[in-house]
């Protein structure tokens, strides 16, 4: 790593832990590129993982939208929670997709440590401009995926159930990725698309959708859409 990448990002995970202390917050999203890339020459994706690794569920990419889902899914599982990328559907399984970022998942969600390195996004263009990514795998585990949208001023909300299995990824794959096993994946999917949501879905460890559901429309007052 650059001399200056681990001094700049603990300067800067300390002024994030300041700014959530100082507003009491519970969960924050982050605007993680590119201007901390062009100012700062860092990713600021293994603090996100920090901070959701000391219960302020925080997402990437300013997704405002996708922290009331982890914040719902940190409080109904007491444990860390992490945005991912509907990413790659994995191999010929129709059921199994890789679920992925660039590296802010929290430390207990993973197999292992993480390796910090260079975001291979901005390295291709600007290299040394992003120090900060969290390479590694999602350990095995049951999971519920949440997300919701904002639309004509009301909140609508899914949540749905999988698990992550011990499949490999090979080496070579970018960030944070674990494979996700979900029943009728498929339509699913087709359904998230044509319903308007986006590629961010927050995931928690354990099956949490009727908590969820029963917390969003109760207590909410937000609207739930079914895809399973």
């Amino acid at each position: 790593a650059p001399d200056y990448a681990a001094g700049t990002l603990a300067r800067l995970g300390a002024a994030l832990q300041t700014f959530v202390d100082d507003n009491s917050l519970g969960a924050v999203a982050l605007r993680c590129w590119t201007e901390l890339q062009d100012e700062l020459h860092i990713a600021p994706c293994s603090l996100l993982g920090c901070l959701n690794m000391m219960g302020v569920p925080a997402a990437c990419e300013t997704d405002v939208s996708n922290v009331y889902p982890m914040a719902a899914l940190y409080a109904a599982s007491q444990g860390s929670v992490a945005c991912c990328d509907l990413n790659n559907n994995y191999g010929s399984d129709p059921n199994k997709l890789i679920l992925f970022h660039c590296g802010p998942v929290a430390q207990s969600l993973m197999t292992a440590k993480g390796t910090v390195t260079e975001h291979k996004m901005f390295a291709k263009n600007d290299p040394g401009s992003g120090w900060g990514c969290n390479e590694g795998r999602i350990a095995s585990f049951p999971m519920t995926f949440a997300n919701c949208k904002t639309e004509d001023g009301k909140i609508t909300v899914y949540a749905s159930e999988g698990r992550f299995t011990e499949d490999v990824i090979e080496d070579g794959y970018f960030g944070c990725a674990g494979v996700a096993e979900i029943p009728d994946l498929q339509n699913k999917l087709i359904r998230l698309a044509r319903g308007g949501f986006k590629h961010h879905t927050s995931v928690g460890k354990g099956h949490m959708k009727a908590i969820l559901e029963e917390a969003f429309t109760t207590y909410l007052g937000y609207d739930v859409i079914q895809i399973d």
